[in-house]
């Protein structure tokens, strides 16, 4: 049976990946004489010590010894590198190479130019691969956890193509524009619950000590408390008794969660799921998960990429369990012959507006630029989504709070009132 291009793809990316994760770069640490014989000493990034020497013969260093450097478990490397900062070595990468700074001269200037030290080394390790005889698509898959695979993929097509300045250009837009997308999304759910933790601490403490020592004072009344006073005694009480577990539960939740997000699947699968059943939420989430499967989409077909492949990227960069199975039937439907937006209007979780777009772009041949005019009507719309949020929770949440604080405040203040009624 023939083997389908898809099938060819996933074999040969992942033979790819075997043979990058064979040829990993390390750091060695070298001895050596340079061009007038005087000692000299320092570090480089390669694959192994035959190729750290053959490097160091070009720059004119005649290496006495090589080692590869053990990692330094106690001693801190500073901020590790982020996503913006991939986002921004896109950015200067096509700027330069537009200016016709050569690939390696480019790297040299960005890895030196940045201040972080983890950047630094990213950068200079990527440009000793490239000299080595590398091309640069293999070199960013040797990061894998920095260059995910259609990073790395639109690179390879550009050098392929001879366009790779151009390619960098759109990958740094689609880096910048994804990664702006998801700041306001974290932004839109780290807010809230950055504001219900600290009024649960402010709480945790009120009960814990505030309530105790009106509590003490309360006993020498001789009187009977009101019935919302004891109430709030009594939950002191427990805290005071119990507070351990409330700590050991929410630690315990957070670091069980944290494994599971890393190790199960399907716990990851469960959260997806959940997080778009939840209010308000959930509308933000959407639509960010429709966005980026325009923006991928759109990224990957106009730099040539064959649409089942950009579905296949497409589908990893949703961000979604829900729509990345989607995605991922209608690359199934569509290497099958089915147009789009039949697929998209199977599957039921795209916007008919989204589809009505994508099919007017299959019919004009402007696949790729509708699909951009969507990502941008839905980035937009995110962004009024995250606005509108932050101006409607922030009273909510100063309710919430007024109602909490206030109530303690009240029932601690009853036996007195009630004392000066009777005086």
């Amino acid at each position: 049976m023939a083997v389908s291009t898809v099938q060819r793809k996933g074999i040969s990316k992942k033979a790819s990946k075997e043979a990058v994760k064979k040829n990993k770069s390390h750091k060695y640490t070298w001895e050596g004489l340079d061009r007038r014989g005087a000692k000299t000493k320092g570090e480089i990034q390669a694959t192994n010590p035959a190729l750290a020497k053959a490097q160091l013969r070009k720059q004119g260093i005649k290496a006495t010894k090589v080692r590869k450097k053990g990692s330094d478990f106690f001693v801190s490397k500073g901020k590790p590198v982020e996503t913006k900062d991939v986002s921004l070595i896109a950015r200067q990468m096509a700027t330069m190479m537009k200016a016709g700074v050569p690939l390696v001269q480019s790297l040299e200037i960005i890895g030196s130019g940045n201040d972080k030290p983890s950047v630094q080394e990213l950068v200079l390790a990527i440009k000793n691969d490239v000299e080595g005889g590398s091309n640069f698509a293999d070199a960013l898959r040797k990061h894998p956890r920095h260059f995910d695979d259609l990073f790395c993929d639109l690179v390879g097509a550009g050098e392929q193509s001879g366009a790779l300045e151009t390619m960098l250009e759109r990958i740094a837009t689609y880096k910048e524009k994804s990664e702006a997308l998801k700041s306001k999304i974290k932004s839109a759910m780290n807010y809230p619950i950055a504001v219900m933790i600290i009024a649960g601490i402010v709480t945790a403490i009120l009960l814990i000590k505030v309530v105790p020592m009106f509590e003490a004072m309360f006993k020498g009344f001789g009187a009977d408390l009101p019935a919302f006073t004891k109430f709030v005694v009594s939950i002191s009480d427990f805290m005071q008794e119990w507070w351990w577990v409330f700590i050991v539960v929410i630690v315990g939740f957070i670091f069980v969660n944290r494994e599971l997000s890393l190790k199960s699947e399907p716990w990851r699968d469960f959260k997806d799921r959940l997080a778009l059943k939840l209010p308000i939420i959930s509308e933000i989430l959407n639509k960010g998960a429709v966005a980026r499967y325009a923006r991928t989409l759109s990224t990957t077909f106009a730099a040539g990429v064959p649409l089942v492949e950009a579905l296949e990227s497409a589908a990893g960069a949703s961000g979604n369990v829900v729509y990345r199975t989607a995605i991922l039937k209608i690359r199934d439907d569509v290497s099958t012959g089915m147009q789009m937006n039949l697929s998209m209007q199977s599957v039921g979780i795209f916007p008919n507006m989204v589809v009505q777009m994508v099919a007017i772009g299959e019919e004009s041949g402007a696949l790729d630029n509708m699909l951009s005019k969507v990502a941008e009507i839905y980035e937009q719309e995110v962004d009024d989504a995250v606005d509108g949020l932050s101006a409607l929770i922030e009273p909510i949440i100063m309710a919430v709070l007024g109602v909490v604080v206030g109530g303690l405040i009240i029932a601690m203040y009853l036996p007195i009132f009630q004392m000066g009624s009777v005086i």
